[in-house]
């Protein structure tokens, strides 16, 4: 069982910058494929980032954020910077022990743990 734990989330203003962190329990979180995805009120979770071996985004966040992991400290990173009202969400990590497979990263199906999400809202 690996459990998730994000922090980070919070209120800033449009344009402005947070940076969200996902503990992960486990000795082998180095073979973990990890991912993060976020719901808006009314809509779908929604892929946003994800990293293994190379990292994947979504088109409407790519250039603005970056995935990255610290496999020392069992943390994967979500820097999310010139951020826009629909940004606005809470946001999930995810992570799939072992690596995707076959699966697209961008895929919930993918993905085998969940964080409880933490909340981002951006405001003009």
């Amino acid at each position: 069982q690996v459990q998730l734990v994000e922090s980070g989330g919070g209120l800033v203003q449009a344009g402005g910058s947070l940076r969200l962190s996902c503990a992960a329990s486990g000795r082998t979180f180095s073979s973990y494929a990890m991912g993060w995805f976020r719901q808006a009120p009314g809509k779908e979770r929604e892929f946003v980032a994800a990293i293994s071996w190379s990292t994947y985004y979504a088109d409407s966040v790519k250039g603005r954020f970056t995935i990255s992991r610290d496999n020392a400290k069992n943390t994967v990173f979500l820097q999310m910077n010139s951020l826009k009202l629909e940004d606005t969400a809470v946001y999930y990590c995810a992570a799939k022990t072992a690596g995707w497979g076959s699966r697209r990263p961008s895929l919930e199906s993918a993905y085998d743990y969940w964080g409880q999400g933490t909340q981002v809202t951006v405001s003009s």
